[in-house]
């Protein structure tokens, strides 16, 4: 956050509320200040008022949209490359790293997903998805350790795959040429 970046414009009703707030702490300083009825009461005393009743409101928010205006004319943002207003930017995945390895869960709901499917033609991703996760709790340690040995197995390859994509951008970065597999003729 910029702490030098000008203070927003404030409304007509924002000084309204501000001015009861400060006029209520006049006549009862020691009492705290209950925000949700207050704000109730601000806005329903500001529905009942007159527009020649708003009208110093509204001069007070009109001269601070000038020097809202006048501020941000001789504001310059700090430059920050590649910084983008809002959310943060998603790293953007190597389309060429290794797939990351999958849970026995997920291989059990690969295997499993075309017979729900099946079963249920009516059901929805997340009806099948709840199924899927039903039937992975009911599943007895046999079964549930044929998908984990799969997990183990594809966890070993992705930690495999993994060595070898992190070396061969290491080598890319030093400028070493990658090496092609040599294959023996026989």
């Amino acid at each position: 956050m910029d702490a030098s970046k000008p203070r927003g414009k404030m409304t007509a009703y924002a000084f309204f509320v501000q001015t009861c707030r400060e006029e209520y702490k006049k006549k009862h300083p020691e009492e705290q200040v209950d925000f949700a009825e207050f704000s109730k009461k601000c806005a329903e005393r500001w529905k009942t008022m007159t527009d020649n009743e708003k009208k110093r409101f509204n001069q007070m928010a009109e001269s601070d949209k000038k020097r809202f205006e006048a501020e941000m004319g001789t504001y310059v943002p700090p430059t920050q490359i590649g910084a983008k207003k809002g959310r943060k930017q998603k790293k953007q995945k190597d389309p060429n790293a290794p797939k990351r390895s999958m849970s026995g869960f997920f291989w059990f709901s690969s295997e499993g997903r075309v017979k729900v499917k099946a079963a249920n033609p009516d059901f929805s991703i997340g009806d099948v998805a709840k199924e899927l996760g039903k039937q992975w709790a009911d599943l007895n340690e046999k079964d549930k350790s044929r998908f984990e040995a799969m997990a183990e197995k594809d966890r070993e390859r992705y930690e495999r795959e993994k060595t070898e994509y992190h070396l061969k951008l290491k080598n890319e970065a030093n400028g070493i040429a990658a090496v092609p597999d040599m294959e023996e003729d026989d």
